[in-house]
């Protein structure tokens, strides 16, 4: 088997005791190692201040993934969405955010209804769009009780 790794408890306990320099070394080494951890890096350092204008990027990434489908046959297309949706959950994942999540996600089933794929008689594509309603619904309960009633009605229309 390979190496057991670490608590995070005992992560923490190690990194308190690094000094700044050497704390900035290991970041930037996880950073190359994946491209993930460099994305979530990003978003920590450049991003995290703003989650507006960073919800509103993820929004743009996820229409052009809806035009850039226009022209596919449902097989492709199909492909596509599932791609833009797990790049659109990636995203929500890095900000740990239940209204980041809910913004995005009914972005993501607005753009869905519009595109009029939901047309196909696809069980696949049916069981996607149901499953991105139940994590709207489920994240909308996490939420301050004031947010929970616009969203609700924005959840209701789709």
């Amino acid at each position: 088997m390979g190496m057991k790794a670490a608590t995070i408890h005992e992560l923490k306990q190690e990194l308190q005791a690094l000094p700044p320099a050497q704390l900035v070394t290991l970041c930037l080494r996880l950073a190359r190692y994946k491209k993930d951890n460099k994305e979530l890096l990003t978003y920590l350092l450049f991003e995290a201040s703003s989650e507006q204008t960073y919800i509103e990027s993820i929004k743009e990434m996820i229409d052009e993934g809806f035009a850039a489908l226009a022209n596919d046959n449902f097989y492709i297309a199909m492909k596509k969405l599932r791609k833009v949706l797990r790049t659109a959950a990636k995203f929500i994942r890095y900000t740990g955010s239940r209204q980041v999540e809910v913004e995005v996600l009914l972005h993501f089933c607005a753009q869905l209804k519009s595109s009029g794929l939901l047309q196909h008689t696809s069980t696949a594509l049916a069981n996607l769009y149901a499953q991105q309603q139940k994590k709207i619904n489920k994240a909308i309960t996490h939420l301050h009780e004031d947010l929970q009633f616009d969203y609700q009605r924005q959840a209701a229309r789709l």
